[in-house]
């Protein structure tokens, strides 16, 4: 009896900037954090704390996060995605954040630009497409450190920023 063997699809690593080639599909996503950096975090929470200390001293309600929640940091939507060039082989790259549903279809001819992820196990990151059969230019987004503090956040430091300074110069002089 012949021993029967399953093909088992190879998927490469790319490595060079642009990958041309047939869009083959989406595969599972999962989410992954957006690292936070600890001291520029604090000093905006401690600049804030400032502003909501003089709010609530002028009775005015201010919605306040704990440094905890602050500290986790935003999660964004990881997709990979796999393209197959002209010679068959199929790339596997990943997506960081969201393009519309109907963006790209299977079969579409994409042109991908990406970039090295800091982890070198990872594969390289997807940072923009042109879908070439629709001549659409595409670049997901993801969450940033600036966007997770939200601009109420960032308008109190900048206010109690403002203050401290202003304190620290009356009391110099």
């Amino acid at each position: 009896m012949d021993e029967v063997e399953l093909y088992r699809e190879q998927i490469l690593r790319h490595v060079s900037p642009v990958i041309t080639g047939r869009f083959a599909g989406y595969q599972a996503a999962y989410t992954r954090e957006v690292k936070v950096g600890q001291p520029l975090l604090v000093v905006v929470f401690v600049a804030a704390g400032i502003a909501q200390l003089i709010g609530s001293l002028l009775r005015m309600r201010a919605t306040r996060r704990t440094f905890k929640e602050l500290r986790k940091g935003p999660e964004f939507l990881v997709t990979p995605v796999r393209v197959r060039d002209d010679l068959g082989q199929t790339y596997e790259v990943e997506m960081h954040g969201h393009l519309p549903q109907s963006a790209m279809h299977r079969g579409d001819l994409i042109q991908i630009r990406t970039e090295p992820q800091k982890d070198p196990k990872l594969p390289v990151r997807l940072t923009q497409v042109v879908n070439l059969t629709t001549m659409q230019p595409l670049t997901p987004r993801i969450p940033t450190m600036w966007s997770h503090l939200g601009p109420a956040l960032l308008l109190q430091a900048i206010l109690g920023a403002v203050v401290l300074i202003a304190a620290t110069a009356m009391w110099i002089s």
